[in-house]
């Protein structure tokens, strides 16, 4: 009896060990980043308040319609989380995003759902394919309705749509993603997909806005071209934040675009470096919460996983 508290105890420290650590550890990235992309923090700087705040809301924006994306896919498999479980998991995903290598936040975030809502790893990534399908198709949209015929935008379109369906009816057929049912119900893909195209829709606005601040000559065809380029970045993000990735598409894509490398290379310091300012927002947000252990990280090691099913 006396051996079993000592391991609970032992357990219980290592836990909130585990706990300061990845805090700490959230930290020194954040404050390092910063620190080794003085460009970004001069360009902050340098950024008028008329354009910085609409940029910051709109990325606030952004970030509500992961909220959704995540509920939704959620449901999708009867599963459930509070409000504020779900906006601080998606700011701590999207912080790890960044600063992680490659799609090290989706990784986190799976692994989470695992342990706290019981959704098996298969169905989230089926879920995540479901939205990245809508991704794909959005951008493909934005890619070529900016500067092709609109058969061939219609044509390309098809494609993407084409392609993500047969990936998702693949994984959909595993018997991981087909035990316990599910609700695919046109109502909420539905929901999936008019999040998706919010979210998109704000990062559009974004680019735009900075796009614009660099030379407002440029047209909102352009930008649409621009941002479908940018988005099919997300597929291939092997470095933090697809830095050197994203820019390699819009050199990429030039020919579509017609858009300078000074003015590709001057947005995207732009929108790094509010980026980074809207990553401060969400850091001080997950700070200043994490000391009520609202996201249990601490408890992620235990093999009972905390089913949906809590409600709001």
């Amino acid at each position: 009896m006396g051996r079993d508290t000592i391991s609970v105890s032992m357990k219980k420290k290592i836990k909130i060990a585990l706990g300061f650590v990845i805090l700490a550890a959230t930290v020194i990235i954040f404050i390092r980043y910063a620190a080794t992309h003085p460009e970004l923090m001069r360009k902050l700087g340098d950024t008028s308040p008329t354009v910085l705040a609409p940029l910051i809301l709109l990325y606030l924006v952004w970030f509500a319609a992961l909220v959704v994306i995540l509920r939704v896919s959620l449901r999708l498999f009867d599963k459930t989380m509070s409000k504020q479980e779900n906006l601080l998991l998606n700011a701590y995903s999207t912080l790890i995003n960044f600063f992680g290598p490659g799609q090290s936040g989706p990784v986190f975030r799976g692994i989470y759902l695992k342990k706290r809502v019981g959704l098996g790893l298969k169905k989230y990534i089926f879920a995540t394919l479901i939205y990245y399908g809508f991704y794909a198709v959005i951008s493909a949209f934005f890619l070529f309705v900016g500067s092709q015929p609109w058969w061939q935008t219609i044509l390309l379109m098809l494609g993407a749509a084409g392609g993500s369906l047969f990936i998702i009816r693949w994984y959909g057929k595993k018997p991981q993603v087909r035990e316990g049912g599910g609700k695919l119900s046109l109502v909420n893909l539905g929901w999936l997909f008019a999040a998706t195209a919010v979210q998109m829709a704000a990062q559009l606005t974004i680019f735009f806005i900075e796009l614009r601040s660099v030379d407002a000559s440029i047209s909102f065809s352009q930008a649409l071209t621009y941002t479908g380029a940018a988005n099919f970045a997300l597929f291939v993000a092997l470095t933090p934040g697809a830095i050197g990735i994203r820019e390699a598409f819009l050199v990429f894509s030039q020919g579509m675009h017609h858009l300078s490398n000074a003015v590709i290379v001057a947005a995207n310091v732009i929108d790094r470096a509010v980026y980074l300012l809207f990553l401060g927002i969400l850091f001080i947000l997950v700070i200043s919460l994490h000391a009520k252990d609202k996201l249990h990280l601490s408890r992620m090691n235990t093999n009972a996983p905390k089913h949906g099913g809590q409600g709001e």
